[in-house]
């Protein structure tokens, strides 16, 4: 078999060119450089293995990438950070719109006393697309969302309708109709505050109901309360008021107010140390039913006995500073 021997001194024969002559002389030298014998195989594999062995290796050294190349590591900017972390604002959804129109329509209302007849059907048409988007099909399944405070922003029942018109009479305001749920005791309370020239009270009903059906409740009025008259602290007049082009001086008149008001004062002290006036209810009218039609966070949409509507807004709402 062919063998192979490394050398690391192989004289071999090198080529002199002469500067007098152009002949060629041969002399045996030593080259340094390290060679490849072989003892024998055929001329091409020799060839392959001379090639393979000298062939120069290429650099694979790693480059080490500078820190500077890329720039120090900077710490984020804060106000990239808070605008990044800033939510976008929320888009109003067609129920938002819808409740939004539905309490805009309100405007001048008086509760529904002063709507006309071409405002109630706009009105009844918001309240009829509310209605069909009730994200609460079935109220009486999730009592604790009828918890709380209502307070009631428009009403089609007659029966309200004198009680309304008692609020514009003079030195007399009608101040809030409200409707207070608790859904643990299964009770009701209506309630109308007045507020007058010297003092404020109110009329409450309180009722228990049952859940007859996944909307609707059974109504049971149990008693009337007439709240104990609570005077306010002091009556404000200004220096003059102007009537038909004229200024009338109330100086005067501020002297005898507040002799009039030291007397008052006096008189509901007395009253405000009595508790309130309760009385039953027995009348045939004493029970009805409600159904409620519409129930979210805000709004609260309720059908009567009668064909009533009621639309009720929680207390502390957004929706009651619009």
């Amino acid at each position: 078999m062919a063998s192979i021997s490394y050398l690391t001194r192989l004289p071999v024969k090198t080529l002199h060119i002469s500067s007098q002559n152009t002949k060629f002389t041969s002399k045996s030298s030593l080259c340094p450089v390290n060679l490849i014998s072989f003892s024998a195989k055929s001329a091409s594999q020799n060839s392959y293995l001379i090639k393979e062995f000298t062939k120069p290796r290429q650099n694979s050294a790693v480059r080490a990438v500078s820190e500077d190349e890329w720039g120090p590591e900077k710490e984020p900017d804060a106000s990239t950070v808070a605008v990044a972390e800033e939510e976008p604002p929320k888009e109003p959804t067609e129920i938002d719109i819808l409740k939004k129109q539905l309490v805009d329509s309100f405007y001048g209302t008086n509760r529904g006393l002063n709507a006309s007849s071409e405002t109630r059907a706009e009105i009844n048409e918001l309240i009829t697309q509310l209605e069909a988007k009730n994200p609460t099909p079935a109220p009486n399944e999730a009592l604790t969302r009828l918890n709380g405070k209502w307070i009631l922003a428009y009403t089609s029942f007659v029966g309200l309708f004198p009680l309304l018109t008692r609020g514009t009479l003079p030195l007399v305001t009608l101040e809030e109709i409200s409707q207070t749920i608790d859904s643990e005791k299964l009770t009701v309370q209506n309630s109308v505050a007045f507020a007058g020239p010297l003092a404020t009270t109110s009329i409450s009903t309180n009722a228990k109901f049952e859940v007859r059906s996944p909307q609707r409740v059974q109504i049971k009025f149990e008693e009337g309360i007439i709240g104990t008259p609570q005077l306010t602290d002091s009556i404000v007049l200004p220096e003059n008021v102007e009537f038909l082009g004229q200024k009338i001086d109330l100086t005067p008149i501020k002297g005898l107010l507040s002799s009039v008001q030291d007397t008052a004062s006096s008189v509901a002290k007395t009253i405000s140390s009595q508790p309130p006036l309760k009385f039953p209810i027995s009348s045939s009218r004493a029970e009805s039913w409600l159904l409620t039609t519409y129930l979210d966070d805000d709004l609260r949409i309720s059908r009567g006995d009668g064909g009533s509507v009621y639309v009720l807004i929680k207390e502390g709402s957004t929706l009651l500073t619009q």
